[in-house]
């Protein structure tokens, strides 16, 4: 095995190390909420479940498909003896594994003067020490690194844009351009297909930065390539997308705004106070500043066309995105996630070796790779832990659902962690507060039972207003939850609706 091998299966090594270190912190922390119960981050394992059950497929999405995320998963879950909450963890570690590979991509070819091995270690682990600030457990906080770790907030299309830029930046340093050209469009059309999110994170200012610089005669060949790639690639995405039309409930154009825009300072100006409010936070946003600013400076002090390109989309991806999300009259946090990971590219920009003598540079390699080994295999029991942490009030509700051998229903955010983890999960119906069926990040078939005989609510769930009178036989306490239960009287579903 040659030295480059060696050096590349050791970087692979150490962020392995590195992932599960961060997953491990992620998961110890209230953010553990996101990974193993939120409404929105159970679908892509309810939909493996569904194509590895071989049930009837008629899913309600939203805009976003999660085909990568569902393809990793569902391999996942072939290949690994464990539960679903193991899988989310492994899956979380997965996520940032790939990040790293992205990430080495941008970081270009091993050559004399270049160690980007070792920098997009660099990368991975400021990427990381940014996700381990963020401890809150809200979904629309603006702890934007953590929700990488996550299978459902965008974590293949975040992948998708890196690579996008690594390829970019390949062209630029004189791979050559019809292979490349071609890898760029495919990344561009299944991120596109999977999540339309990819033209206005990578599409739109990739595209941008390749206009500006094919000013240049020197670059302009290669940068026009980039271009007619990305947008090629975006518009077969697009194409590509109208056969899952049924499947499709929002097409997510209803979710631009623009006349909100001051309405959407104000929201992502509440984040940003709230996101200051501790000294860990404060910390968190120091690195994307400091990350932000060593990127405009390489954009000034580097002289190659590849490494000016990635110094270049590090602060220019996330400024035009933050301004792009004002303008439309966004309210999502998630939607800001160039904010946290597109910054650390400036660490990849120009990955020059560190200047020491080399006998001093070995040693600090091998206690760098000494502590992460040890840290790494630390975490492991406490990702563990974190995964297998009981929750007694799910497991209340699903043991007694399973064993009455009925059909009940519940609210979106009150029903889909016990849905989950049921042996079938169409036994629990997902409605709105008026019993209508609320087709949304569930399969259509549930909705064929049209009766129920049990309610499942918590605090979230808004106050019910029955089709029929009726008064539950039963009221059960499970903890956080409540089962209404209505004995024999059937309680007819509604129509459908997203």
């Amino acid at each position: 095995m040659t030295r480059t091998w060696v050096r590349e299966l050791g970087g692979w090594v150490l962020a392995a190390a590195v992932s599960v270190i961060v997953a491990a912190s992620v998961a110890s922390s209230a953010r553990a909420d996101l990974l193993f119960r939120d409404g929105d981050s159970l679908i892509v394992a309810m939909l493996s479940r569904s194509l590895l059950a071989g049930d009837p497929l008629d899913w309600a999405m939203s805009s976003v498909l999660f085909v990568p995320e569902t393809a990793v998963f569902t391999g996942l879950d072939v290949a690994l003896p464990l539960d679903t909450n193991g899988l989310f963890a492994v899956s979380a570690v997965v996520n940032l594994l790939t990040l790293y590979g992205a990430l080495r991509l941008v970081a270009g070819r091993q050559r004399e003067g270049r160690a980007p091995v070792a920098w997009s270690l660099v990368a991975l682990a400021a990427f990381g020490a940014l996700a381990m600030t963020e401890t809150s457990a809200s979904r629309d906080a603006l702890e934007l690194a953590s929700l990488q770790l996550t299978t459902t907030y965008y974590s293949a299309t975040v992948v998708g844009v890196v690579l996008a830029i690594g390829i970019a930046r390949r062209m630029l340093d004189g791979a050559r351009l019809v292979p490349m050209s071609l890898a760029l469009g495919a990344v561009a059309l299944v991120s596109t297909l999977s999540n339309p999110l990819f033209a206005a994170w990578a599409t739109v200012p990739l595209g941008a930065i390749a206009i500006a610089s094919s000013l240049r005669a020197v670059t302009r060949r290669r940068m026009l390539t980039v271009l007619a790639a990305l947008i090629g690639g975006t518009a077969l995405g697009f194409a590509a997308r109208i056969p899952f039309s049924a499947w499709i409930a929002n097409t997510g154009a209803g979710y631009a705004q623009p006349d909100l825009w001051r309405e959407s300072i104000g929201y992502y100006g509440d984040l940003l106070a709230a996101r200051l409010s501790t000294p860990l936070d404060v910390v968190g946003l120091l690195l994307v500043f400091a990350l932000i600013a060593l990127a405009v400076v390489q954009t000034v002090r580097v002289d190659d066309p590849g490494s000016r390109f990635v110094a270049v989309a590090a602060w220019v991806v996330p400024l035009l995105v933050a301004v792009g999300a004002i303008a439309l009259g966004t309210h999502a946090a998630r939607y800001l996630q160039p904010l946290a990971f597109a910054p650390v590219l400036a660490l990849v920009a120009m990955p020059g070796t560190l200047r020491m003598p080399a006998p001093l540079r070995r040693q600090a390699v091998v206690v760098a790779a000494v502590i992460l080994l040890v840290g790494g295999g630390l975490s492991i029991p406490r990702l563990s832990d974190a995964a297998n942490a009981p929750d007694a009030d799910a497991a209340c509700v699903t043991d007694w659902v399973e064993a009455s051998a009925r059909t009940g229903a519940g609210q979106f955010w009150t029903v889909r962690l016990p849905k989950l983890h049921l042996d079938d999960p169409s036994q629990l119906v997902q409605v709105d507060h008026q019993l209508n069926g609320y087709a949304w990040l569930v399969n259509r078939t549930d909705f064929d039972a049209e009766t129920v005989s049990f309610l499942v609510e918590d605090a979230q769930t808004v106050e019910w207003e029955l089709p029929i009178q009726a008064i539950p036989d039963e009221v059960l306490e499970c903890g956080r939850y409540r089962i209404l239960d209505f004995g024999e009287t059937e309680l007819p579903l509604g129509p459908q609706h997203s």
